[in-house]
C-alpha cells in the first residue's frame, strides 16, 4: 500500500469523528512514519489536509491514548517545511501549547474550559486576543495530561518554530516564552521528567535563537539570566561553599578530578542551558553592566567554572560540554571572569602566585587540544584562544602563568620558533596561517603575553612572523602598545645572553654567517648593482606585477611612488629607530 493511500485511508477515518476508529488509524500511520524525514511533493495537500483534521480533533474532548496518538501525528507533518500551513495560525498554535502546558489564557475563557472544536479552522476565523495569564486546568499536565503528551505537543511546536518564520512570529504573539519560562522555575519539583525538561529547554533555545525580541524578552523582563543559572545549578546538584565557589553537594571537599562524571541526562540539560545563556548573553560584552549585573554574571560565572572542572559520561561528550561552556564563558564581562580564580587553593590544586589557576590551566589544555586537532580552527580553536587573551590582558596572574606555560625563558637558539612540538612553536605556526582570524587572533594572543612589547614578541617569534601584527598596529619600528603592564627586571637565560648578538631577528635563531655578496666590490660597482635593482623594481611596479612599500614615519606601511624608488640609492631603507625595550620575561609586582 502506498503512502498515498494511506492518507487517504486515514482521511476517510478522520472524517468518521469515531474517537476509536481514529485512534487506530493514526496509531497506524505513526507506527509506519515515526523515521520518515523526507516527503514527496505529490501528496502535499493530502497531508495538509490531514494536518487540518487532526488539530480539529485536539479541539474535542479526548481520551489521553488519542491526545497522544493526535500530538505523535503532527509531530510527524511538521517535519515537512512545506505543509506547515494548517499549523502556523494562531488557533493552531494555541491549540499545541496548550497540551505542552506553556499556553496563556484569554482572560474571556475561564481557565477551566476546554476548546471548542471550530477554534483551529483557517486563519480568516478571528484570532483570541493573548493575555498574561496562564492557563491553570487546560494547560498543567502535571494533572490532568500525560507527560507524554506534553513532550509531543513541545516537539510538535519545535518543528514548526525551526522551519517557519510565521510559525516564529506567532510564537512570539502567544508569548510562549512566558509559558515555558513558568515552568523553568520549578527546576526542584521531581514531577517533570527529563524529556519535558529537554524539550522546555530545546524550546527555549530556538526562540531565543531566532527571535532578538524573546531573546530581550527572557533576559530583562523574565530575569533570563538567574532563572537559567538556576536551572543549571539544580540541574548539576550543586551547593555553594561560598558566595562565588561551588562543589558538588554531598561531594565537597572531593578533589575535581575524583568526582563521577556527570551523568548522560544531566549533560544533556546543561548544554542545552548554556546554549540559551550563550543567546541571551551575546552582546554582554559589547555593553556596560551595572553592580547588580556584574554580581549575577559573577554567580554564573562561578557556575562555569564548575562545568570547566566537570566531566561528562565519555571524552567525546566532555569535550562538547566543555566547548559550550568556553562559548558562554567568552561572552561574560571580562572583569567578571576573576571568578576563575577566586576557589581557595587545595591540595592537588595548580597554585600560581598564590592564585588557585586549575580553571585556567584546563581552558589552556582545552585550547591545545583543539590546536593539535587542527580541523575547522576558526570554529573550535579561536572561542577558547579569545577567551584566554582577554583573561591575560585584564589579570595579571592569568597572563604571568599562561607565560610560564607557553613562553618559558628562552634557552633554544638553533631553532626556529615555529619549528618544534612546543605550545609556543604551534602557535607561532599559526601566525602565517591562511587565514587571517587565525592568525591574528593566535598572533594577539602571543603579543599579549609578550605585555605588548614589540622586542620581546620579536624575540619570541622572529620578525618575519611578527610582521603581520606590527603592521597592523603600526608598531614595525618598535616600541609598545598602549596595553597597561608592570614594568620588567632582566631574566634572561644564559644561552639567550650569549648567543643573542649572533640571533637573525627575521629568524628569530642563530644562523651560520654568509658571505658578503658585496664583499671585493668597489663603491662604483656597489651604486651599479643598487640602481639595477631599483629599476627592476620600478618596471616591475609599472606594470603593476609587483607594489613596492616603504615604512612610513608612523611605523605603518606605505605605497612606494617612483621617486622614493630612485631615493633609495641615496637614503638608507631604515632609518634608526628608538632604543630597543628590555628583553626580560619578569613582572615587578
Amino acid at each position: 500500500m502506498t503512502m498515498k493511500m494511506d492518507v487517504d485511508a486515514i482521511i476517510d477515518k478522520m472524517e468518521t469523528g469515531e474517537q476509536d476508529t481514529v485512534l487506530a488509524a493514526l496509531q497506524s500511520f505513526n507506527k509506519e512514519m515515526n523515521q520518515c524525514f523526507t516527503f514527496s511533493k505529490e501528496e502535499e495537500q493530502d497531508r495538509e489536509r490531514l494536518g487540518e483534521l487532526v488539530l480539529r480533533f485536539l479541539n474535542r474532548e479526548l481520551q489521553p491514548s488519542c491526545q497522544l496518538a493526535c500530538l505523535e501525528t503532527v509531530r510527524i507533518l511538521s517535519r515537512d517545511k512545506d505543509c506547515l500551513h494548517p499549523f502556523i495560525n494562531h488557533s493552531a498554535m494555541s491549540t499545541l501549547s496548550r497540551y505542552a502546558g506553556i499556553a496563556l489564557a484569554d482572560t474571556a475563557t475561564p481557565a477551566d474550559s476546554q476548546p471548542v472544536e471550530n477554534q483551529v479552522e483557517g486563519e480568516g476565523e478571528e484570532e483570541a486576543e493573548v493575555s498574561g495569564e496562564l492557563v491553570k486546568e487546560a494547560s498543567t499536565p502535571s494533572e490532568n495530561q500525560d507527560q507524554e503528551v506534553i513532550v509531543e505537543g513541545l516537539k510538535s511546536i519545535c518543528n514548526i518554530l525551526l522551519h517557519n518564520e510565521t510559525g516564529q512570529v506567532v510564537a512570539a504573539d502567544l508569548q510562549l516564552i512566558k509559558g515555558v519560562a513558568e515552568r523553568l522555575k520549578q527546576c526542584h519539583d521531581a514531577t517533570w521528567n527529563h524529556e519535558v525538561r529537554f524539550f522546555d529547554l530545546r524550546l527555549t533555545f530556538l526562540l531565543t535563537a531566532l527571535r532578538v525580541d524573546i531573546r530581550t524578552q527572557l533576559t530583562q523582563e523574565l530575569h533570563g539570566i538567574s532563572l537559567l543559572g538556576k536551572q543549571l545549578d539544580a540541574t548539576l546538584g550543586l551547593c555553594w561553599l561560598d558566595t562565588l565557589e561551588t562543589a558538588r553537594a554531598g561531594l565537597e571537599g572531593i578533589p575535581h578530578e575524583d568526582l563521577p562524571p556527570l551523568s548522560r541526562q544531566q549533560t544533556e540539560l546543561a548544554m542545552e542551558i548554556l546554549k540559551i545563556l550563550f543567546n541571551v548573553t551575546f552582546d554582554t560584552t559589547r555593553r556596560k553592566v551595572d553592580e547588580e549585573e556584574a554580581a549575577e554574571y559573577r554567580h554564573l560565572g562561578a557556575i562555569l567554572r564548575h562545568c570547566l572542572m566537570s566531566h561528562a559520561d565519555g571524552e567525546e561528550r566532555t569535550e562538547e560540554f566543555h566547548s559550550h561552556t568556553v562559548h558562554l564563558l567568552s561572552n561574560l564581562p571580562l572583569p567578571c571572569l576573576d571568578v576563575l580564580l577566586m576557589p581557595k587553593v587545595q591540595q592537588g590544586s595548580i597554585e600560581y602566585m598564590g592564585v588557585n589557576m586549575d580553571a585556567v590551566n584546563m581552558l589552556l589544555d582545552f585550547m591545545e587540544k583543539r590546536l593539535d586537532r587542527g580541523h575547522k580552527l576558526k570554529e573550535t580553536l579561536l572561542p577558547s584562544l579569545n577567551l584566554l587573551t582577554e583573561s591575560a590582558r585584564i589579570h595579571r596572574e592569568t597572563r604571568k602563568f599562561l607565560r610560564s606555560k607557553v613562553l618559558p625563558p628562552l634557552r633554544d637558539v638553533k631553532n626556529r620558533p615555529e619549528v618544534g612540538s612546543a605550545l609556543r612553536n604551534k602557535l607561532v605556526r599559526l601566525m602565517t596561517h591562511i587565514d587571517t582570524d587565525v592568525k591574528n587572533c593566535a598572533a594577539e594572543f602571543l603579543f599579549v603575553l609578550c605585555k605588548e612589547s614589540v622586542s620581546r614578541f620579536i624575540k619570541y617569534t622572529g620578525y618575519g612572523n611578527a610582521a603581520g601584527l606590527l603592521a597592523a598596529r603600526g608598531l614595525l619600528r618598535g616600541g609598545r602598545d598602549s596595553g597597561i603592564y608592570s614594568e620588567d627586571e632582566d631574566s634572561d637565560t644564559e644561552e639567550y645572553k650569549e648567543a643573542k648578538a649572533q640571533i637573525n631577528p627575521i629568524t628569530g635563531v642563530v644562523e651560520e654567517e654568509q658571505p658578503n655578496p658585496m664583499e671585493g666590490m668597489t663603491e662604483e660597482q656597489k651604486e651599479y648593482e643598487a640602481m639595477k635593482l631599483v629599476d627592476m623594481f620600478d618596471k616591475l611596479s609599472r606594470t603593476s606585477l609587483i607594489q613596492p612599500m616603504q615604512l612610513g614615519m608612523d611605523g605603518k606601511m606605505r605605497e612606494m611612488t617612483p621617486e622614493d624608488l630612485r631615493k633609495l640609492t641615496h637614503n638608507p631603507l631604515f632609518p634608526p629607530g628608538e632604543p630597543p625595550c628590555s628583553d626580560s620575561d619578569e613582572d615587578e609586582a
